[in-house]
């Protein structure tokens, strides 16, 4: 009986060896499928903006690496080095808007545009008679001209029955200085992107228009052609990464993902409460009427000479 007893003992011990080895077998599996997984990098210029922050998130949860990609995004204070970095290859794509494809294309750069981001420009007033967009027939307003800023002025304008002759344009390139301005009163109206806009209406200023309220997207991600073709993988990966993001936030409380927009986009720790989360959506590409719309401004503007159509920038590497 004892003999028996010690069997089946050393038995059940060999079953719970065997189904441990099995286990960890199967974890080692795991491990080795994972690491089997090649993750390439994707590196995209960027200016601080709202729009980068599901593509920060993604890489920051490690939604791109289980994608097969890791986003890495090189920030830029200014276009023009953004612009550089890119001409130079050191970046595989960039946020950007739909004039600047226009520019690249003009350049002889094959830059495509792999998607919309989600970005805004915001027309902002401190002048008490100024209350709507045809209110600034005659007045100053802020902007960079042959730029997207200065389209989105123009499409605002258009949407309130004027044009770009209606009113007296002051350039003025960098966006604190345009900040600064507006609350000295050296014009009724500049455009902005955030987080100045907020800055701008903390400070009691106004929003008179945006893009998104008049319905255009100029916002997107370009790329060249070889870029997209080497890489292709890794922007599908992306776009799954972003998509995760975006729903990440859309189920977690604010203040589980605020702090990025302090650190990474560069709004003011005391406007931490005033900050007004984007409704972001999954990712989407660029729709014909907003290309079509920004090359035909871009072509009045001497910045495009090229007869470009939609299907001559769009991607379909992830949308088809």
């Amino acid at each position: 009986m004892k003999k028996w007893m010690t069997t089946m003992g050393l038995l059940a011990l060999a079953v719970m060896t065997l189904g441990a080895c099995g286990n960890e077998g199967k974890e080692a599996e795991k491990t080795a499928a994972s690491s089997d997984k090649a993750v390439e990098t994707l590196t995209l210029g960027v200016m601080p903006s709202t729009d980068n922050i599901p593509l920060i998130l993604a890489h920051e949860k490690g939604f791109d690496k289980d994608h097969g990609v890791e986003i890495k995004l090189e920030n830029f204070k200014a276009a023009k080095d953004r612009d550089a970095a890119f001409q130079a290859g050191k970046v595989d794509g960039v946020s950007t808007d739909l004039v600047a494809i226009a520019i690249y294309q003009e350049a002889g750069m094959d830059v495509k545009i792999t998607g919309n981001t989600y970005g805004q420009f915001d027309l902002i007033t401190g002048d008490d008679s100024v209350k709507t967009t045809a209110d600034l027939k005659g007045k100053d307003v802020i902007l960079s001209k042959k730029t997207g800023t200065e389209y989105a002025v123009t499409m605002m304008l258009e949407k309130a029955g004027l044009t770009d002759q209606d009113i007296n344009v002051s350039e003025v390139p960098q966006v604190p200085t345009r900040l600064e301005l507006l609350k000295n009163n050296q014009a009724q109206a500049a455009i902005l992107p955030e987080p100045f806009a907020t800055m701008a209406t903390a400070d009691g200023l106004r929003v008179l228009d945006s893009t998104r309220k008049i319905g255009i997207n100029p916002f997107v991600m370009g790329m060249p052609q070889d870029v997209i073709e080497k890489k292709a993988d890794a922007i599908k990966g992306m776009y799954e990464a972003y998509n995760e993001a975006v729903d990440y936030i859309k189920d977690h409380d604010k203040s589980d993902y605020i702090q990025l927009f302090i650190d990474e986009v560069g709004f003011p720790e005391t406007l931490k409460d005033q900050i007004t989360v984007p409704d972001y959506t999954h990712a989407e590409q660029a729709t014909d009427e907003d290309i079509t719309s920004a090359f035909t401004w871009a072509k009045e503007h001497d910045l495009l000479t090229k007869d470009l159509q939609p299907k001559d920038v769009l991607s379909d590497v992830y949308f088809k």
